[in-house]
């Protein structure tokens, strides 16, 4: 062994030239309208703000097997009406792809089937063609030769999705990544694969069951609170126009334990079916089941039920449900829960064309919500004759043709839901 000692090498210093790009004040820059491509698949552009905006990067992600090629697929064939698509795949065989193209009859001249997963093949052959669109299926099976990693990897992923986001900005084509995802339902590889990208989306719903929904979870050109939902059949995904007609078809009009509510989901209202199940509980401690509503304000209603308005829940089991397979946060629906709750546990039904609305706080009391004119508006298309919101909220609502009933408390809504009561 002979220690060496080796200095630091000198660098040369990087010239700089002031004025190149010098700062500017805000009234110095000119904004430009962002223009946009509508694809023509009305839930996919609202998802994304009005259509896809040229240069951007679009991450996809879901479950396998939810429709996340197939959708692609279809949004490549409406693309070939701006120019040649290319679509990129590490995971078929150009005939597999035909297959699926034929069954959704996306059979254009101008869109090109490619099986690759070098990433520097596939950016000459973006050079090459330049197309108007790029889809890669998927961004796990892509790999840099200049790593020595295996595929999928952190670094590969990172490595291959920057060529990508580099070759979308200097083209300005926009370019829409398939994302695999992992068992709690993030999208596989590096979190900053998320930050890298211009708009994040998630493709939900059970693949067992024919509804599918698209959420945007980032969107640097538009709302993330818009969702597109959408209905799979055998020739691929049909957008739903009118989904909360089809989220209500299959409701019980006399069962217990089943309330209506709205809620705003980024511009659109929609009418979603809560229901709820409270059967006795043979454990120490009794189950708590929640599905589409956040657990947490599940459990506060629960709480509130039993302390404010007497209902003995701790010997019984409770399970709530979002029918349709729907997700949402919204506080606009605690009301609901804790009505839907409580007509199953006296087995009284709700009146079948009552919606209810309302913010549930600790003390008991019903709060105000937001846009209630829209909801009940929505409502009111649907035909329902009647409305149990927040006392707050009467003095501002736009009620149409609807009757609305204000209340204060949590047992006041109760007895109006059970009921015909038209007043607090």
């Amino acid at each position: 062994m002979e220690e060496v000692s080796v200095g630091a090498s000198e660098r040369p210093k990087k010239q700089t030239v002031a004025g190149s790009n010098p700062p500017r004040t805000m009234s110095e820059i000119d904004v430009l309208e962002q223009h946009r491509y509508c694809t023509g698949i009305e839930e996919f552009d609202r998802v994304l703000g009005g259509g896809i905006v040229p240069g951007s990067v679009v991450l996809v992600g879901g479950d396998p097997g939810i429709g996340k090629s197939t959708m692609l697929t279809q949004v490549a064939d409406k693309l070939t009406r701006l120019g040649d698509t290319l679509y990129v795949s590490g995971e078929e065989s150009v005939q597999q792809i035909k297959m699926r193209a034929k069954r959704l009859q996306t059979l254009s001249d101008r869109l090109y089937l490619l099986t690759e997963v070098d990433i520097e093949q596939v950016e000459a052959h973006i050079t090459d063609l330049k197309p108007s669109a790029v889809i890669i299926d998927s961004i796990q099976a892509m790999y840099d030769p200049r790593l020595e990693s295996a595929p999928a990897t952190v670094s590969q992923v990172r490595s291959c999705a920057a060529v990508l986001v580099r070759i979308a900005k200097t083209s300005n084509t926009p370019v829409f990544i398939i994302g695999h995802v992992t068992k709690d339902g993030s999208i596989a590889g590096p979190r900053v694969l998320e930050h890298m990208v211009d708009t994040v989306l998630y493709f939900e719903g059970d693949r067992h069951q024919r509804y599918r929904i698209l959420r945007a979870v980032k969107n640097r050109f538009g709302s993330t609170d818009e969702l597109g939902i959408f209905e799979m059949h055998e020739d691929g995904l049909v957008e739903v126009s009118n989904p909360s007609e089809l989220l209500l078809s299959e409701r019980p009009t006399d069962g217990p334990g089943s309330a209506v509510s709205a809620v705003v989901e980024g511009t659109r209202p929609l009418l979603v079916e809560i229901q709820a199940l409270v059967a006795p509980s043979y454990f120490a401690a009794p189950r708590r089941m929640v599905t589409g509503v956040d657990y947490n304000r599940a459990m506060l209603t629960l709480a509130v039920l039993e302390k404010r308005v007497g209902f003995r829940l701790s010997n019984h089991d409770v399970y709530i449900n979002v029918a349709g397979g729907v997700k949402t946060g919204e506080p606009a629906i605690d009301l609901a829960i804790a009505a839907a709750v409580a007509s199953n546990l006296r087995d009284l039904p709700i009146d079948a064309r009552t919606v209810i609305l309302g913010e549930v706080g600790l003390a008991g009391e019903v709060r105000a919500v937001n846009q209630l004119e829209k909801r009940i508006k929505e409502a009111s298309r649907l035909g329902f004759e009647r409305a149990i919101i927040p006392a707050g909220n009467m003095p501002k609502s736009r009620t149409g043709g609807i009757k609305t009933v204000g209340v204060r408390t949590v047992y006041k809504g109760i007895e109006c839901a059970l009921s015909t009561a038209t007043a607090t």
